[in-house]
């Protein structure tokens, strides 16, 4: 009856009015029973009664609670959702009232034994408000229906998140869940909301086993990586659904007066990107601010993996205007339809001009004339080829692109004075074995014999592999678990190192002011990463078991892939920086004769379309720190 009441057409295009005027309801009884209570609950005698001051009075009243429900907009919050925000709302707005109405009896010299009535009909308004929400909540609850049988679950983690994912379990009912209490390493034996902390995360496999626990909650949004690896282990081992709060949502109690789809409500299935990295690298935002707010930025490659972020990092920091470069029209499009998206949703800074460019890093002029035109202070340089294999297969097009686009980004920061150029580069630069890393090391050659220009400050940033990068393995192995399998793996024995993409553009950030002359910018990798692991672990995550639903088969190493990736070159030295996970490499001696050297015999046989092999050949020896003969 009531659901039949609430998604009545009526209702629904006036609830705010409907709502507004039972709230005015609970205030004309409460009212007259606080005037019965001040004649001690005898009948009045309406004959002595002065009837038309009586509703005068009430009218009055009427308004005053009226205007006040208004101020404190209680006709628009959610009763499905009452709780300490709401109670506090409909206090304040039953007090407003009530100080109104106690002014008015002593200005209108009414009797001041009135103001019993007064006090008396605001606290019985107050009880009956939140009677009435507490009620229909209750009501919701107990009519909710489920299809097929509640899961059993726990929420790890008993701080303010698991308390407020609590409170959306039990009222949305898409989650299909029931709550049997809560697991936290701090809070052992407390009870949450009525729900007992029955023990710590290494008691799981415990729980699990006494109370036929099939799904688990992760609330612990300010969990570092090491401890979220250690709590999902813990839960595959106990074979348990595993879902996650992500990390950064900022989830408050008012939050829960908004309607949630669930779809979108942040608790998702654990990824392997929340397992593996860092997490969030702590910036020095003056540093950051000094160089970006309020100046012109270029992003090159700005639809890709890298730039894309990069352009999302920066834009927090207030530029005066992105320019955004890009040869892949789609892509580039595709972010401006994001920043777009984000103005309008008011998470964007309106005054921030973005502008998208169509042009390749290969045309010199086209480059150096939009940096005349925009006149930026810093380029960030994120456009390459990066794939190993591919490039094997077109090493000109890796040298065309990497190493001669990247010259005319440099000469072009130089020729119009921009103040710094910050250039990405990977772990694969290296003491390459293959033509994509020759040609990214040879960039970072050329950053360096051109550092002491004394124009523009120049630095470079190595990468290790970037989770969840257009290519990379991840999403490789996602796709080839969804279909059934099987996972390949190059070599069983192959390790590398991760990092998110929010790291790399935060690393990429603070390097930026770190820039001077051309040094090599590299972040403390930690612990890398066994690719069989990785395998393993996502094929478990997928709710499957490795080798018997889905196999791995190792297919042997790609043309020009390495067994272990390495951070430094021979002869590289390195000192940390003020950011602990930041270090820097020594600037090595190159000098501009030395590179144009290099880059003459890159061009002579770009000229003479020589196989791929010499390609491959040629570009493993001018990356020698040594002239070439």
């Amino acid at each position: 009856m009531i659901e039949k009441l609430f998604s009545n057409p009526l209702y629904v295009k006036h609830r705010e009015m409907m709502l507004c005027l039972l709230d005015l309801c609970i205030v004309f009884v409460s009212f007259l029973l606080a005037y019965w209570i001040r004649i001690d609950f005898r009948f009045p005698d309406f004959a002595q009664l002065d009837i038309v001051k009586c509703l005068i009075a009430l009218l009055i009243v009427l308004i005053v609670y009226a205007i006040s429900f208004f101020v404190f907009k209680i006709h628009k919050s959610l009763w499905k959702y009452i709780g300490p925000v709401e109670t506090i709302r409909i206090g304040l707005s039953v007090l407003l009232a009530s100080i109104v109405l106690f002014i008015l009896v002593i200005a209108t010299s009414i009797s001041r034994s009135y103001t019993s009535v007064v006090v008396t009909g605001g606290l019985l308004t107050a009880i009956l408000m939140y009677t009435v929400r507490v009620s229909y909540r209750l009501y919701r609850r107990s009519s909710m229906k489920v299809d097929g049988p509640r899961k059993k679950a726990v929420i790890i983690g008993a701080g303010d998140a698991g308390y407020i994912l609590l409170k959306e379990i039990i009222q949305n009912d898409s989650f299909h869940v029931e709550v049997v209490g809560f697991v936290d390493d701090k809070r052992y034996n407390n009870m949450v909301s009525g729900y007992k902390v029955l023990g710590d995360t290494y008691d799981l496999p415990e729980i699990v086993s006494k109370y036929g626990i099939e799904e688990a909650f992760i609330a612990i949004p300010s969990a570092d990586k090491t401890n979220l690896r250690r709590i999902n282990d813990i839960c595959q081992s106990c074979k348990l659904e595993t879902k996650i709060m992500k990390r950064g949502d900022k989830i408050i109690e008012s939050d829960l007066e908004k309607k949630y789809d669930a779809k979108k409500y942040p608790v998702q299935d654990i990824s392997i990107e929340d397992l593996l990295g860092r997490g969030e690298i702590h910036l020095d935002q003056d540093e950051i601010q000094s160089y970006i707010t309020g100046k012109v930025i270029v992003v090159t490659g700005a639809g890709g993996s890298i730039g894309s972020e990069l352009c999302r990092q920066i834009v927090k920091f207030n530029p005066k205007e992105l320019v955004m470069i890009d040869i892949n029209e789609n892509s580039l499009y595709m972010l401006e339809q994001e920043f777009n998206r984000n103005r309008v949703h008011g998470t964007l800074n309106p005054e921030i001009k973005i502008l998208s460019l169509i042009a390749s890093i290969r045309e010199f002029t086209a480059i150096s004339d939009i940096f005349k035109e925009k006149q930026p202070s810093v380029v960030f340089h994120a456009a390459a080829h990066k794939h190993v294999p591919l490039m094997e297969t077109r090493p000109m097009e890796a040298i065309k692109n990497n190493v001669f686009g990247t010259n005319n980004v440099i000469k072009a920061c130089i020729k119009n004075n921009v103040s710094r150029f910050i250039m990405i580069s990977t772990d694969k630069a290296v003491n390459p074995t293959n033509v994509m890393g020759a040609t990214k090391r040879m960039t970072e050659m050329i950053m360096q014999a051109n550092g002491k220009n004394g124009v523009t400050k120049m630095a470079a940033v190595r990468f290790g592999n970037v989770l969840g990068s257009n290519g990379s393995v991840i999403p490789i192995f996602k796709q080839q678990i969804a279909e059934g399998g099987p996972v390949t793996i190059t070599d069983k024995k192959i390790i590398r190192y991760f990092m998110t993409i929010p790291e790399a553009a935060q690393l990429v950030l603070q390097a930026g002011y770190y820039a001077d002359k051309g040094e090599i910018f590299v972040l403390d990798m930690g612990e890398p990463v066994k690719i069989l692991d990785l395998a393993e672990k996502m094929i478990r995550m997928s709710g499957f078991k490795p080798y018997e639903d889905i196999d791995i088969v190792e297919i042997g190493l790609r043309p020009g892939e390495k067994m272990y990736e390495e951070l430094k070159l021979d002869g590289e030295t390195r000192i940390r920086t003020k950011n602990d996970l930041i270090f820097k490499n020594n600037i090595m001696d190159i000098t501009i004769d030395d590179i144009n050297e290099k880059l003459n015999i890159l061009s002579k046989k770009l000229q003479d379309n020589v196989s791929e092999a010499e390609y491959k050949e040629t570009m493993l020896k001018v990356i020698k720190d040594k002239s070439i003969d």
